[in-house]
């Protein structure tokens, strides 16, 4: 236990990457611009140019993030993607917007017109712009119902598949950038690097996206072995396959999964997996929070079963330090449940806390305890008082367990409230960033 040497997240060499090719796009303009007229018009187009060159880079980003690269998945972690990705959507938007207003108005003034005469102009004469233009609305679309006012609103299934019409956008919008982007038009060398960059990511997109769940799911052949009932809303579900150590999957990690029965088949939700992986058997265990979630409870053995995965970065390979605190809270016991029987440790080395407000609500109870037992690990519980009243995670309650908390590490799982109040609580009890260890699947 002290050579423990955690897995360095590539996330900050990943950022730089991509700031150093926001700079070579901007090199790119530079390079390309030998003098900007000091006038309103000429300095409002070339406004227009570098924000659509910056906001065709950053679309490449965003097709980059959503591919689901396992070194990313598994390494920086999928939630922190998946806030990458929101992240460039809303600067790809925002830049789409800023470029289509500054070029028409930068266009208007230089032919002396009205912005919705140059707006017309410049759609219906100009090579490929009527598919920009269609592609442009498919984007205010999609950024429309990600936006988090309208997001909440909205079912999963129907934002995810609304959120599909980014790459008809992306395709709709790319080849106007080759036809009309004077970057490109006369230098060989930029088109060759601009096609490079999408090739690559389509390329990521469809391996990832397409191809490898397709390659997975025929190699190991997954059907529902049974459903057990776990706790009130609260299920098992165990599937068997063929040769699923192949899988790669650790405890914490998580799948995205499809169940072709009615109703189920055209969504995949993230579960994680309740207990180790085992050659020919894997178990998720679900809280029923919604349709998607209920509906498992009715599933019928020998059900095919659609997954995509592994995913996810809460690991053994994120720990630092010998002593570990597994804090848990609903439907998050699940994916601490499976560490808490894995991850290494002698007797006393192992603390699992069970946020939950009742006794009967405790899903996986019996296995918990027993692994306890076995392992000489310290599993407690935070329950409701009998009159209702709520038990919350403080600091003060954090170190009178854990006298030296502030030397642990901890995995915390669990509802966006409680993630937040005992992420709070634990940086209050001295705990650093860098050894909370969290991931959220809220999209």
């Amino acid at each position: 236990m002290r050579r423990i040497r955690p897995r360095r997240s590539p996330a900050a060499p990943l950022l730089a990457l991509a700031w150093a090719g926001a700079g070579a796009v901007v090199w790119l303009w530079w390079h390309n611009t030998p003098a900007v007229a000091p006038t309103t018009a000429d300095r409002l187009a070339n406004a227009g140019r570098i924000t659509g060159l910056l906001a065709g880079y950053v679309i490449a980003l965003v097709i980059a993030q959503m591919a689901r690269v396992p070194a990313l998945e598994r390494r920086v972690g999928s939630d922190r993607v998946v806030r990458w990705h929101a992240r460039s959507g809303r600067y790809a938007l925002t830049l789409t917007i800023a470029h289509v207003v500054l070029i028409l108005y930068g266009y208007a003034l230089q032919a002396d017109t009205g912005i919705v005469a140059q707006t017309v102009s410049v759609v219906t004469e100009y090579p490929r712009m009527v598919e920009a233009a269609v592609g442009t609305l498919l984007l205010l679309l999609v950024g429309l119902v990600s936006a988090g006012a309208v997001r909440r609103r909205v079912r999963y299934e129907t934002w995810y598949y609304l959120h599909l019409l980014t790459y008809a956008a992306v395709y709709l919008a790319f080849w106007h950038q080759l036809a009309t982007g004077s970057e490109f038009a006369a230098d060989a060398v930029a088109r060759t690097a601009w096609y490079a960059l999408y090739v690559m990511v389509g390329t990521l997109l469809l391996w990832y996206r397409v191809f490898t769940p397709l390659r997975l799911n025929l190699r190991h052949r997954m059907r529902v072995e049974s459903v057990v009932r776990e706790a009130p809303g609260v299920v098992s579900v165990l599937i068997r396959g063929r040769r699923l150590h192949r899988l790669g999957a650790e405890a914490g990690q998580f799948f995205r999964w499809r169940f072709l029965a009615r109703g189920l088949r055209w969504t995949a939700n993230p579960y994680s997996l309740s207990a180790p992986p085992r050659p020919d058997l894997l178990r998720i265990t679900v809280k029923a929070v919604g349709g998607h979630s209920a509906a498992l409870a009715r599933l019928r053995p020998g059900t095919r079963v659609w997954a995509e995965g592994p995913y996810g970065a809460m690991t053994a390979a994120r720990r630092s330090r010998g002593k570990v605190l597994l804090l848990a809270g609903g439907a998050g016991i699940t994916p601490l449940r499976a560490l808490f029987e894995t991850l290494p440790g002698g007797p006393g080395d192992l603390t699992l806390l069970y946020r939950a407000r009742t006794a009967e609500e405790l899903a996986l109870r019996d296995e918990l305890e027993e692994i306890a037992d076995e392992r000489g690990a310290q599993l407690l519980y935070a329950l409701n008082s009998p009159d209702g009243r709520r038990r919350a995670i403080t600091a003060k309650m954090l170190r009178k367990i854990l006298p030296d908390i502030a030397h642990h590490d901890v995995y915390l799982c669990g509802p966006p409230g409680l993630a937040e109040e005992s992420y709070a609580a634990l940086r209050e009890a001295g705990v650093p960033h860098r050894r909370i260890h969290h991931e959220s699947f809220e999209f």
